[in-house]
């Protein structure tokens, strides 16, 4: 089996998401990993798919008026810490909006050998919302790190909160 990475942006409205899923179960793709959100009332979706279909057709079983689509070949990849040496940790990020803000926070962490594996960002009126979760090496220094977004913080006018997450449970 194949495995594909897929993603669609379009308009959104009620059942664009259930018409690209429906799309993709009827010729056989599984959703082995997905994010979907709004983008200023735009829906984005990026899906990694496996199954016999090549990117080509994906994108034009998918292809639709109202939806840019795209589709690749890729190679399975093992995560980033996934052997259990990382530690995870959710960033927050309140304050006024202004330019560089992912990039101030994003080189601290990357300084550390830090991963970004997953980030929203909204803007509410004149505040600036960052919620990110991170992945750290396990002998980086925390309380430095910490220390060096605060940092950052004061410099860009806003409050940043670094806590380790909370275990799943199932």
């Amino acid at each position: 089996m194949g495995l594909s990475a897929v993603t669609v942006l379009g308009v959104d409205r009620p059942g664009v998401i259930a018409a690209v899923t429906g799309s993709l179960a009827d010729c056989g793709a599984n959703i082995q990993d997905s994010t979907m959100t709004l983008l200023g009332g735009h829906v984005a979706m990026m899906l990694l798919v496996s199954g016999e279909l090549d990117p080509a057709e994906l994108m034009k079983r998918l292809r639709a008026p109202d939806l840019v689509v795209t589709a690749a070949a890729i190679e399975a990849r093992r995560h980033f810490c996934e052997d259990g040496t990382g530690l995870g940790y959710v960033l927050t990020v309140h304050g006024p909006d202004r330019t560089g803000i992912v990039r101030a926070i994003s080189e601290v962490l990357a300084a550390d050998g830090g991963n970004i594996t997953g980030m929203s960002t909204r803007l509410t009126g004149r505040l600036y919302v960052l919620i990110a979760d991170v992945e750290l090496p396990k002998e980086v220094d925390v309380a430095a790190l910490m220390r060096r977004l605060a940092a950052v913080g004061a410099g860009l006018e806003s409050e940043i909160t670094f806590r380790p997450v909370e275990p799943d449970l199932l």
